[in-house]
């Protein structure tokens, strides 16, 4: 018998008193039907392994509760960082340091390279000025109520935990922009932010940071030298480092760069307690290939009146109270005493010279002038950074006294935010951090742009305004703000004169745009109805703003 020709089937040998075969219809019938429920058993199992898993999750949370109490779970909890109730070693290194005294050598990628006796070095030195208690919103009433353990890790941190430290310049190669970063101004992450509105943010029950890995490890060591827990990665959006071109020549970049990150000033047995600058900022101007350094510097703006967002817990659990305070820090700040220069000097046939005088002085190095082709100003590339960290800067925000007068010249009304920390950094993790996130990033920017001139300012500064008698138009502007104000966040809507004619407080805000227990109960809650609602609302207001204001503008 021949093979059957494609397309054909083979003939059947089933016998006479063969059943016939069930209709196709039917067949796929049945094979959707077994699919289904094939379906519902996996559903059904992986709920059920759920359930089991939950229980054994408890279970373990009730027995290490009865074995070590509410203090000892919570000190657990913050070493435990992956959440599986047990202690690997890594995780258990911070106790083992601090029983000990002693720090294993470093395993990060940067100190696994061999040293090069060759290469070029920098001496960097702190400069340490304490936070000033003064400064802090709780010193008005003689910090009544707040127990002087709580702030001991911020009183006894008064100098800088290492004066000076010696870089090989190779460590700094994570500065260099990555390929087709080359024109001036364009930002790029040295190191990502993790987290957004969407993802929310990390714990506050930690103690030690987690091992800098990459790019992270460069800013570790160089936070160490202020205090010994530095986390590079902020628990709040936006986290991480932003860098930008500002000036290039045939071998020299300098790069502008901010970054995001804070301490911990506490230890077991005590209840953690953040420092959150609100940035790092600075330069370095470094060689194309990281060997060596011209100039670096690196320190947290001191030119507003308020810079340090600080939050400490009262209790052994996430869900404690917390105190919240902001502050001023007159000074923290890192600078290289002068250009990277070798270790060694190396004649002409490589023979190793004494870089040293017979004095002991070390030898006087003469570098070559950088001619710089293309530069950018120190201020609009500190304006890029800030919009990569927060996207509704593209949205001019002005001075406060400015705001007024640009609105009296195009006869429009002023969008004005009053708050207790700045908006624009990280020394504000209240309600201006919310703000910042959710509406300001939204489609309200077209408006904004279209509609009004924008501004933000500080309390204490309009209180400062209030009280100065050199400038009465600019005192009355003040007042009229801080009449309507109410802790934390007021934003207003104002005729260029300075009357409010809409206001709306954060906290109002977000009650009518929070998200209701019924709604998680009903499962009808998402982030992207309550993401819209809160836009909603803010356009609202805006509307309403321009619909009272208006008419007075045409007055």
């Amino acid at each position: 018998m021949g093979r059957a020709r494609p397309g054909e089937c083979e003939p059947s040998s089933a016998g006479p008193n063969a059943q016939p075969a069930a209709p196709p219809r039917r067949t796929r019938a049945l094979a959707l039907l077994g699919a289904l429920l094939a379906a519902a058993a996996a559903a059904a199992a992986a709920r059920a392994f759920a359930r089991h898993a939950e229980a054994q999750a408890a279970a373990r949370q009730d027995s290490a509760l009865k074995a070590l109490g509410t203090e000892g779970l919570f000190l657990f909890s913050s070493l435990d960082t992956d959440g599986d109730m047990y202690l690997s070693p890594e995780e258990f290194k911070p106790i083992a340091e601090k029983l000990t005294g002693s720090t294993p050598s470093a395993s990060y990628e940067e100190e696994d390279l061999p040293p090069d006796p060759s290469e070029e070095t920098l001496t960097i030195e702190a400069r340490f000025q304490p936070l000033l208690p003064e400064s802090m919103t709780k010193s008005k009433d003689g910090f009544l109520g707040v127990s002087r353990l709580a702030l001991s890790g911020l009183r006894n941190w008064t100098t800088a935990a290492s004066p000076s430290a010696v870089f090989a310049a190779r460590h700094f190669r994570p500065f260099l922009p990555p390929r087709g970063h080359a024109e001036l101004g364009e930002p790029w992450w040295i190191i990502p932010s993790e987290l957004s509105v969407f993802t929310g943010y990390l714990s506050n029950n930690r103690f030690y940071p987690p091992p800098p890995k990459g790019k992270e490890v460069i800013i570790h060591r160089l936070l160490s030298m202020f205090h010994p827990r530095p986390f590079v990665k902020t628990r709040f959006a936006p986290q991480g480092a932003v860098a930008c071109l500002t000036a290039t020549s045939d071998f020299y970049y300098t790069v502008m760069f901010r970054i995001h990150a804070e301490f911990q000033l506490s230890e077991p047995p005590d209840f953690p307690f953040w420092f959150s600058p609100g940035q790092f900022t600075g330069h370095i101007i470094l060689s194309k290939d990281a060997t060596h350094v011209r100039d670096f510097r690196l320190f947290v703006p001191n030119h507003r009146s308020l810079n340090v967002d600080m939050e400490w817990l009262y209790g052994a659990s996430e869900s404690s109270n917390m105190e919240v305070d902001i502050g001023y820090i007159p000074q923290m700040e890192l600078e290289a005493t002068g250009p990277s220069v070798p270790s060694v000097i190396l004649d002409e046939d490589g023979n190793m010279i004494d870089s040293r005088l017979p004095s002991g002085e070390p030898l006087q190095f003469v570098f070559e002038k950088i001619t710089w082709q293309q530069e950018l100003s120190w201020e609009e590339a500190a304006r890029r950074l800030e919009v990569a960290m927060y996207p509704f800067k593209k949205v001019t925000y002005l001075p406060f006294t400015k705001a007024f007068e640009r609105a009296k010249a195009e006869n429009k009304l002023v969008h004005s935010v009053l708050l207790w920390g700045a908006l624009d950094d990280q020394s504000c993790h209240c309600s201006g951090r919310t703000l910042r996130e959710t509406v300001l990033e939204s489609p309200i920017l077209t408006l904004l742009n279209e509609s009004f001139i924008s501004t933000w300012s500080l309390v204490k500064d309009l209180e400062d305004l209030q009280n100065n008698q050199e400038n009465p138009s600019h005192q009355k502007l003040a007042s009229l703000h801080l009449e309507k104000y109410s802790f934390p966040v007021e934003m207003m809507i104002c005729l260029p004169n300075g009357t409010v004619v809409h206001h709306i407080n954060a906290n109002y805000f977000l009650d009518i745009t929070s998200v209701k227990p019924e709604d998680i109960e009903n499962n009808v809650f998402s982030f992207s109805s309550t993401f819209e609602d809160s836009t909603a609302t803010y356009m609202q207001f805006l509307k309403e703003g321009l619909r009272r204001g208006l008419p007075l503008l045409q007055a």
